[in-house]
């Protein structure tokens, strides 16, 4: 096949995946921006005759039975996510220090299960789950949700950091040790500054597949106290009466969070893959 015509095949298939996936947010974005009469009319206004932010305003401080359940539900994913990431991160650098760095028996073998459970379809084990959070009375709260999701991300999270920490030179923490430093002051005075980038990158990632979660969240939270924001709009959405302007404001405010991370932290995330890769 000529050169060109595979640069034109290229071409048009990224222009196709791009399209397919901006498509769809440039509309919740186009629809967020109009009243309800424009949003029914027909044909559809594919550009907002008169954009506004009146759907905004409602969601963020409005009254009603919606707008208070798109706050509340905004306060429950921010602090479900924020908790989750934390714990994972600060579990998985132990974990991630002690597998580079200590010697102990079955510590192969015990490394390579940990990171054998991110091969499992994560719904396989969502019953099973549900049945535990039932019994010990974690459903419908903040702690069944948060430890579902550090169960879920550690694997990866400890895989990351231990990338990162293996690829570090021994030799300072040996230095250490001769200056007469215990294990913890090695760890928190020595090996956290280097491996800042790596915990900082795995902080991002994890706390953005926090925020994408729905399944789990859907099953273990059918109160709105504990619900997140995923959740919240699709409930509101089998209503007979639908809100699609304000839905569409609650969805373009529960995809900005994410995006807005990505974007302003790429290079934190980036750098920090990368930096622990090839030192």
């Amino acid at each position: 096949m000529p050169t060109s015509r595979r640069h034109w095949i290229r071409t048009i298939g990224i222009a196709f995946i791009v399209l397919w996936s901006l498509v769809p947010l440039y509309w919740t974005l186009n629809t967020s921006l109009q009243t309800d009469s424009q949003i029914s009319a027909k044909p559809s206004h594919y550009v907002p005759p008169t954009p506004t932010l009146h759907n905004y305003r409602a969601l963020l401080s409005g009254a009603g039975e919606i707008p208070d359940t798109i706050r509340q539900s905004s306060i429950n994913i921010s602090i479900e996510c924020a908790a989750a990431t934390i714990i994972t991160v600060v579990l998985a650098t132990l974990a991630a220090y002690a597998f580079a760095r200590m010697k102990f028996r079955g510590r192969q073998l015990l490394f390579y299960a940990v990171l054998a459970t991110m091969a499992f379809p994560a719904y396989t084990t969502l019953i099973p789950l549900y049945r535990i959070m039932s019994v010990f009375g974690l459903v419908n709260t903040y702690t069944g949700i948060v430890l579902v999701y550090v169960s879920g991300f550690l694997p990866l999270a400890t895989w990351i950091l231990h990338s990162y920490m293996i690829s570090l030179p021994i030799a300072i923490e040996e230095a250490g040790q001769v200056d007469g430093a215990g294990r913890m002051q090695i760890l928190w005075r020595i090996v956290l500054p280097l491996a800042w980038p790596g915990i900082v990158s795995t902080a991002i990632i994890t706390f953005l597949f926090a925020w994408a979660q729905f399944l789990f969240p859907l099953v273990l939270s059918s109160d709105i106290s504990t619900q997140p924001l995923t959740v919240a709009i699709a409930a509101l959405q089998g209503r007979h009466v639908v809100p699609f302007g304000l839905l569409n404001a609650a969805g373009v405010l529960a995809l900005a969070v994410p995006a807005v991370i990505a974007v302003a932290l790429n290079r934190f995330i980036v750098n920090g893959l990368l930096s622990g890769s090839v030192k």
